[in-house]
């Protein structure tokens, strides 16, 4: 279960767009707290705390508290703006929660003891077709994160949903199939091509002493030559 991290807002006294441009020239980052069946909250926030959440890799699946005048806000990130250029924060939605809420979250995947994987070792590379599952559960029980551990894999061996320990309550989105999460792959191995003039694969010189396959004059451009990528 993931444990509540406490994150600092202020309460903002407007809406709208040229509002929320005030506290973004502000330094700051506008937000709203919607869902419970209460009125929304809009706040702003400190963007380092935004940033530090999302470089956690486990920003939307943590529920954050939040303090305020009216009380505490226990709320889960759903829709995050970021700049097109910077990749910096511009607005965010909470979503209220209880115990009752039932949310649908990807959960970050860790993929543990490379080391002890023969196929690795040979050389091999792991093939991750997923960083994140998606699972439904109460927003109380949403699992910080599930550990897949590679012991013993060999290439070609995978990784499945079925690998995957749910805590009780904690569902798969996808449930008609077992999806591969990770794979162990052969190498990869650029094979070069060499061109070998082999004996007696060289120009005959003729009489004029021109050897075969020399530009005649008249031709336009130098030859050159060509090689594979």
């Amino acid at each position: 279960m993931s444990e509540a991290v406490a994150m600092s807002a202020e309460v903002r006294d407007r809406a709208g767009k040229g509002a929320a441009r005030a506290v973004r020239r502000a330094g700051r980052v506008p937000a709203v707290i919607y869902g419970g069946k209460k009125e929304p909250a809009i706040i702003s926030l400190d963007p380092r705390d935004v940033i530090k959440g999302v470089e956690s890799g486990e920003f939307f699946s943590t529920i954050y508290e939040i303090k305020l005048e009216s009380g505490l806000e226990r709320v889960l990130p759903r829709d995050l703006q970021v700049h097109p250029i910077n990749d910096l924060p511009q607005h965010l939605d909470f979503l209220r929660v209880t115990a009752e809420t039932r949310v649908t979250v990807e959960v970050p995947v860790n993929f543990l003891n490379e080391e002890e994987s023969p196929g690795l070792k040979r050389g091999g590379v792991l093939n991750v077709v997923r960083y994140a599952v998606e699972v439904n559960c109460s927003a109380e029980d949403i699992p910080a994160s599930f550990d897949l551990d590679l012991t013993g894999l060999e290439i070609g061996d995978g990784l499945h949903s079925s690998s995957l320990i749910l805590p009780s309550g904690v569902d798969l989105t996808i449930t008609d199939r077992d999806f591969t999460i990770a794979s162990v792959a052969a190498p990869t191995v650029a094979e070069e091509e060499v061109t070998e003039i082999g004996d007696g694969e060289e120009g005959e010189i003729s009489e004029d002493g021109a050897e075969d396959g020399d530009v005649s004059e008249g031709a336009s451009g130098d030859a050159s030559e060509k090689s594979d990528d």
